[in-house]
């Protein structure tokens, strides 16, 4: 969704969910800094490269990685997850900025969602699947 806010920036939103993880996502024109929950991303992802450079990787496949700041609302699941759920948010937000930049990112797998969740506990187990020892006797 578009919007602008009070500064009349125009302002791009995306909405990112990854197991049980969801990251509302605020593109807005800058200089590439990534803020998350009101922090820094680098502290908020404890300077896990991998996950910085995850968040960044739709921005890089359009070759606009200084040109939005990336402002998220995060909350829900791990680090891992959180991380996942931005990059989506992220890949969303850049396809409401220009209709073309969706078949790049689709091509690079960045609109997908990833379905995997955690599977249920069933009774009589101590997991979803993990069943009690067995005893012959």
């Amino acid at each position: 969704m578009q919007a602008t806010d009070s500064k009349d920036k125009v302002v791009y939103w995306g909405t990112g969910r990854r197991k049980s993880a969801i990251a509302r996502v605020r593109l807005v024109p800058g200089s590439g800094e990534i803020t998350v929950n009101k922090k820094p991303g680098n502290i908020y992802f404890n300077q896990i490269a991998k996950y910085l450079q995850g968040i960044k990787a739709p921005l890089e496949t359009l070759g606009l990685e200084n040109d939005y700041d990336i402002l998220v609302n995060a909350h829900g699941g791990g680090l891992t997850g959180q991380a996942d759920a931005v990059k989506l948010g992220v890949a969303r937000a850049l396809c409401e900025l220009a209709p073309e930049n969706r078949q790049p990112l689709k091509a690079e797998g960045y609109l997908t969602r990833d379905p995997r969740a955690k599977e249920r506990k069933k009774y009589g187990l101590h997991k979803a699947r993990k069943a009690p020892q067995y005893s012959k006797r």
